[in-house]
């Protein structure tokens, strides 16, 4: 199972709705983290660092970010951008379904944008 990051901008309810349909659900938040606070690029690079894909409901900044990452050779294992507005149950249900199904390698430097 995939590992996930937590934007500090992610919805709360997405994640505990990812938490009631996935009792082994590795996610934790950046907001209970060293980094919490930090800009996209820091957080970027500790999600790089340990290896867990982000998720954020950040679409304005963090895909210039990643792909910069990805341009400069730097590891990038993913993200999963969610707009505000998407509905919940079916951003809750491709989340479960990407965290369960995804190898870490096939989202390596990709961007996904939810829902599917």
């Amino acid at each position: 199972m995939l590992q996930l990051l937590a934007d500090e901008n992610l919805d709360g309810n997405i994640l505990r709705g990812l938490r009631r349909q996935l009792a082994d659900l590795d996610a934790v938040r950046v907001q209970d983290l060293p980094i919490a606070g930090a800009g996209d690029p820091e957080v970027l690079a500790w999600a790089a660092e340990a290896g867990r894909i982000l998720v954020t409901h950040d679409v304005q900044t963090i895909t210039r970010f990643a792909y910069e990452r990805v341009q400069a050779g730097l590891p990038m294992p993913g993200v999963i951008e969610i707009p505000l507005a998407a509905p919940l149950g079916a951003v809750i249900e491709d989340l479960a379904l990407i965290a369960e199904c995804f190898e870490p390698a096939e989202l390596e430097g990709q961007i996904l944008f939810l829902p599917l």
